[in-house]
């Protein structure tokens, strides 16, 4: 079942700055500092996963699982990243019904051409808007529960410019979407004209190296967001740690340097439930 906090939170006005979670250890770590609602990014749930691109190589079935227990781990109400439906329309009713029975709150649904490429990087296709149109219809009615939103995200701006954005949006807003998702604006005064023109929920991808400024939630909430991910940001840190601890390794042949910050081993067995485990085998071992 979707959780009813992100439709509550957006109808309250609120603004929501959902990190990108790409593994278990992630949602854990987002659990602990107590976030209400995290982002499944395929990029990084795909490179975490196989150690492949976001290039629709990731299958449906692929994603599902890896969705399905991101919700399982996660405390949070989880956006997910549906790319295009993959494939056609009833993949698409398919999608959003299998994301839905998961337990995810949202899914994100993209305009590119099946296979998609992800939307800071070149050579995206798009498809026609009445197709998109049609995808949009088709996930409205596929979802089960209000709480379950649709995201109609468009990746015109790189080919159509900023007007192919705006009209993109003016027909998905039309179809049904309930959060519309400019992606890869590349500028501060783009984000405000696409902001000022709809009264639907607006969403920003605040991607670390991408194509669009990284900006302060205060500042996202004044230009006229209300939702913002970060999909890259534990990621990208997550790998830099992991470098310098392995070049560490190489180097020094210590894994136990002073200047290498870690979590608490103890700590960390707390965060994903071997206390659980202790009680059971004091209950039950023989």
């Amino acid at each position: 079942m979707a959780n009813p906090i992100l439709r509550r939170k957006l109808a309250a006005g609120e603004f929501i700055s959902a990190p990108g979670l790409q593994d278990m250890i992630a949602a854990v770590l987002a659990n602990e500092v107590g976030f209400d609602v995290v982002y499944g990014s395929g990029f990084w749930l795909t490179a975490s996963a196989h150690g492949l691109p976001d290039a629709g190589i990731a299958t449906y079935t692929q994603m599902l699982d890896r969705m399905a227990t991101l919700v399982r781990v996660s405390n949070a109400a989880v956006i997910a990243d549906g790319d295009t439906g993959y494939g056609g329309l009833l993949n698409v009713h398919h999608t959003v019904r299998g994301y839905e029975e998961a337990g995810v709150t949202a899914i994100q649904l993209e305009d590119q051409e099946f296979p998609k490429k992800c939307g800071h990087t070149p050579f995206k296709r798009l498809v026609a808007v009445e197709d998109m149109v049609e995808k949009i219809k088709v996930a409205v009615d596929a979802r089960q529960s209000e709480d379950f939103l649709i995201i109609a995200r468009t990746d015109a701006r790189q080919s159509e410019g900023l007007d192919g954005v705006l009209r993109r949006l003016e027909a998905y807003d039309a179809a049904g979407a309930d959060i519309l998702f400019p992606e890869a604006l590349t500028s501060e005064d783009e984000m405000r004209a696409a902001c000022s023109r709809f009264d639907k929920p607006m969403f920003a991808n605040m991607s670390n190296g991408g194509l669009t400024p990284i900006l302060s939630a205060e500042t996202l909430r004044d230009i006229g967001y209300q939702i913002a991910i970060f999909p890259a940001m534990t990621s990208l840190v997550a790998a830099a740690a992991m470098r310098s601890a392995l070049l560490t390794l190489k180097n020094e042949g210590r894994g136990d340097a002073p200047d290498l910050p870690m979590v608490d081993f103890k700590h960390f067995c707390s965060l994903i439930g071997f206390e659980d485990v202790w009680a059971f085998e004091r209950k039950w071992a023989r």
